[in-house]
């Protein structure tokens, strides 16, 4: 129900004044312009004294959407809002514009009075006259009209939105059931293997010579490290973009820690028979960062390279000391590249490309990486390899010597 209360209202004329001219003064909280209104509302007294309008005073910071509805770009303002036509006066010399208007507005007034008088002798005692088009019930009732729809499309994409989150939900339900197949599937072959061959007399395994007991122990603990991962990945995303990620900085060395990263996934390259060159020079400052943060970036890039690098192909690994503050770290492969017109949106949240809908995934591991990145106040991008394929590049921070 629209409520006429919500305008401040002037103290010299009731809110359903039946006065021929309606008058809007719209003010704002600024310091600066109280003596401007003051003046303004004192000379507007002097001229109610001798002449009847009805005036009502209005805040735009409380009733934003009146302003909007006059489409006013300025404050002090004053409004002549019946009868029409509209007149709008604005600026610092409202009261010397006014002097000038009023004798106007005043004729006009009595026109509009001896016209409506007309009116009534012309019709028949069982009708009555049109209310004027424009008064100041009618604008409350429009700017109402601003709000509830300004609400209403507030609601629509809050709506959207969670029908994405929905949608996204369902997919990654059907994603987490696929994805997680094969690594449970690794780890339980190599614990049952190593769980069959397992003498608990002699406290040894029979048939399995110590290579290949070290290797089944490192495929069991690589698998569960994915599944982790995997796991880690989606409940970091699933907090939102909106939410802050906590990041723990400490001295650390990026080239290492790729290393490590690589003799992790090194069964998955080495099964595609894919050739691994790196350039890290032996002077890379240490950066300032997260470590485990920073290992989930290089995780996702590398896993991204080995998953779209064909057999056979190149994956490149470089660290460049960009700046005395930055430090650039880069990952290449040979695959198929990434499209220009899509280079930015593949760090979008659940964005894939369309040759990827088939492959694993769930479209989360860019975006991730991105707001790691930022987290760090740097900068990750991807540019084509000069011999096909995506370089990716991230930037962080050199640790203050």
């Amino acid at each position: 129900m629209l409520k006429h209360d919500y305008m401040q209202v002037s103290q010299d004329q009731p809110i359903y004044s039946e006065a021929p001219l309606q008058l809007l003064l719209f003010v704002d909280g600024r310091p600066k312009s109280r003596q401007q209104v003051q003046r303004i509302r004192a000379y507007l007294k002097e001229l109610q004294a001798e002449y009847n309008f009805e005036l009502q005073i209005i805040d735009v910071g409380q009733q934003p959407y009146l302003a909007e509805h006059f489409k006013l770009i300025a404050t002090p303002a004053l409004i002549k809002i019946h009868p029409e036509p509209r007149q709008i006066i604005a600026g610092s010399n409202i009261i010397a514009q006014l002097k000038n208007w009023w004798p106007r507005w005043q004729t006009a007034v009595d026109a509009y009075l001896k016209l409506q008088e007309d009116l009534e002798e012309r019709m028949d005692e069982n009708h009555r006259v049109l209310s004027p088009k424009a008064t100041i019930h009618s604008v409350a009732v429009s700017a109402e009209l601003i709000k509830l729809s300004d609400e209403v499309f507030r609601l629509k994409q809050e709506k959207e939105k969670l029908q994405e989150q929905l949608q996204f939900k369902d997919r990654v339900i059907a994603m987490l059931a696929h994805d997680l197949r094969n690594p449970l599937t690794a780890a339980a072959i190599a614990i049952e293997t190593l769980q069959s061959n397992y003498n608990l007399e002699t406290g040894e395994f029979q048939r399995l010579k110590p290579a290949m007991t070290a290797h089944l122990l490192k495929q069991a603990r690589s698998q569960t490290k994915t599944i982790d991962r995997m796991i880690a990945d989606l409940l970091q995303v699933g907090r939102g973009n909106d939410t802050e990620l906590p990041i723990i900085p400490e001295k650390m060395a990026i080239g290492n820690l790729c290393l490590d990263v690589l003799e992790e996934l090194r069964d998955r390259y080495i099964a595609k028979a894919q050739k691994i060159e790196t350039d890290i020079p032996k002077d890379l400052p240490y950066v300032y960062a997260d470590p485990e943060r920073v290992r989930q970036v290089i995780v996702n890039l590398l896993d991204n390279a080995i998953k779209y690098t064909p057999d056979g192909g190149t994956i490149s690994i470089a660290g460049l000391h960009r700046t005395t503050q930055k430090v650039q770290f880069s990952i290449g492969d040979t695959g198929p590249g990434i499209p220009i017109e899509n280079r930015d949106r593949i760090f979008e949240n659940h964005f894939r490309l369309q040759r990827d809908q088939g492959k694993d995934g769930y479209g989360i591991g860019l975006c991730l990486c991105q707001r790691i990145i930022r987290a760090h106040y740097g900068q990750i991008w991807v540019d084509s390899a000069p011999n096909g394929g995506a370089w990716f590049h991230f930037t962080l921070p050199v640790y203050p010597s």
